[in-house]
């Protein structure tokens, strides 16, 4: 039978935060006790031999289960932007039919920049609302979390940030897939297999027709637009590479 507890949790969205943990305590759980979270997802190290905030989650976790909230552990190297936009990514999906809160004020300098960028580039997904938590005072004593208390919370403007269509996406992978280098050969008869770009040809005129889609609809785009790729012509062959930039937009896209 059902309650009218299990009812309301099937209608109503649940809050949702996402929290980097560092050396603080206060600046996590406070925030989202107060903002009446019905769960928290703690983004931790991913080498918990390596993790010095393992003790300040352990007492975070605490904190939170005893006002009822759930927690859940997120694992993802701390010092890569793009690991770190990926792990929120994944949250984000999970949760996406409830409301989410990004603490982008916990965690070091790297984790609070990809949260933030997380709200801007995820927004289109859900409403993802970042806020930064302000608090009371710092700590001058080393051992003591670095800051202490809650003096207000900042909700923060969230403006939206344009990802690459899925198809781009996909076609990132697929070099990325071949080692970050293709040739365009390959990546024509790759990209029509799986339906990337679309050719409207006639049997003569269909190679030179599928280099034409490819151009317009995929490497112009990831070339010019977004520089993830570069052309290189060796010889006869011309060759699709992945750029820095492209790497780490894999990274967190795929």
């Amino acid at each position: 039978m059902q309650t009218i507890d299990t009812i309301m949790s099937n209608i109503v969205n649940l809050r949702v935060h996402i929290a980097p943990v560092g050396f603080e305590i206060d600046r996590i759980a406070i925030p989202a006790t107060q903002m009446k979270a019905d769960r928290v997802w703690l983004l931790m190290h991913a080498d918990p031999a390596k993790d010095r905030a393992l003790g300040y989650m352990e007492k975070i976790r605490a904190l939170l289960k005893k006002e009822k909230i759930d927690v859940n552990l997120a694992y993802t190297d701390r010092f890569d932007l793009f690991k770190i936009l990926r792990a929120v990514r994944e949250i984000v999906e999970k949760e996406k039919d409830n409301d989410i809160f990004i603490n982008c004020s916990s965690g070091s300098k790297i984790q609070a920049i990809a949260c933030m960028m997380a709200c801007m580039m995820f927004q289109g997904k859900t409403k993802l609302v970042p806020y930064y938590a302000e608090p009371q005072s710092y700590a001058s004593v080393k051992g003591k979390q670095l800051s202490s208390g809650l003096k207000k919370v900042v909700k923060l403007p969230a403006y939206e940030i344009h990802t690459p269509k899925p198809t781009l996406v996909q076609a990132l992978k697929i070099i990325h897939e071949h080692g970050g280098k293709i040739t365009k050969k390959e990546m024509a008869k790759l990209a029509d297999e799986k339906r990337l770009i679309v050719v409207n040809a006639k049997e003569e005129n269909f190679q030179q027709a599928r280099f034409a889609s490819l151009d317009k609809n995929i490497i112009q785009p990831l070339l010019n637009e977004w520089k993830f790729v570069e052309v290189e012509r060796v010889g006869r062959t011309r060759w699709i590479k992945m750029t820095q930039e492209g790497v780490g937009a894999v990274e967190f896209l795929s």
